[in-house]
């Protein structure tokens, strides 16, 4: 049930079975959220922290005109708002964009963790640092990359964040967008995001048919975002 946070977490450094059972003891009971369902409301307080089973999910932030602006995605393995543990009440939203299963993790027993398990809270510590690592290369993508450079970086990423959690196929992997969702995250309208996808098809780095992408040409693809997989701390080395 918990292998994709495992998964995750084990990327950075070696999980021991304790650690292992210390997450699986800090979990309360699973809930199901259909698409376009909050997994997490902007103002609330929750008193847990919602980890991702299946499914995909965005962070997002929306302006007084009703604009919508995602902020990351999150995936199979991620806590959506471990950050609320400590910040307590929430500035943003998380919604599913696809069937999501999630299972809750009490802040009381998060709590336990931080005071008994040293190492798996750095782990857990430097899961939100990744976060903010991801916002960061965000935020350089929206100001100054290309609208073609910053979707291949998009592709990069979930391609290698899926792959960890052995969400993909050979090359492939699901990605349940739809063009005015995807839209969303790169800030783009519709008509401007059609353009963006097929000049990726159209340099033959990717195709991308009934919500799968697949990965043509990995390097080529790579150069065009430049993407430098570093703020993921994927490296796995002593925390």
């Amino acid at each position: 049930m918990l292998e994709s946070l495992y998964l995750n977490l084990g990327q950075h450094d070696v999980l021991s079975d304790e650690e292992k059972a210390l997450l699986a003891g800090a979990m309360s009971f699973e809930k199901d959220f259909s698409t376009g369902q909050d997994l997490v409301s902007a103002g609330s307080r929750p008193t847990y922290s919602t980890l991702i089973l299946e499914g995909l999910a965005a962070r997002y932030k929306v302006l007084e005109d009703g604009g919508r602006q995602f902020t990351s995605l999150q995936v199979p393995g991620d806590f959506v708002d471990l950050h609320a543990f400590l910040l307590k009440t929430m500035d943003h939203g998380t919604v599913a964009l696809s069937p999501c299963r999630v299972i809750i993790a009490e802040h009381s027993r998060l709590r336990v963790i931080t005071e008994d398990a040293p190492h798996l809270t750095r782990l857990l510590w430097l899961d939100t640092l990744v976060d903010g690592a991801i916002h960061r290369e965000w935020i350089v993508a929206m100001g100054r990359r290309s609208k073609t450079a910053h979707l291949a970086h998009l592709v990069c990423e979930l391609f290698v964040r899926l792959q960890v959690v052995k969400r993909t196929s050979g090359m492939s992997f699901h990605l349940p967008l739809s063009q005015a969702e995807l839209a969303d995250v790169l800030g783009l309208s519709v008509v401007h995001m059609n353009r963006v996808i097929g000049a990726l098809r159209k340099v033959g780095v990717i195709s991308w048919a009934n919500y799968t992408v697949t990965i043509l040409n990995w390097h080529r693809l790579q150069a065009i975002a430049e993407f430098d997989p570093t703020y993921l701390s994927m490296v796995r080395e002593p925390r």
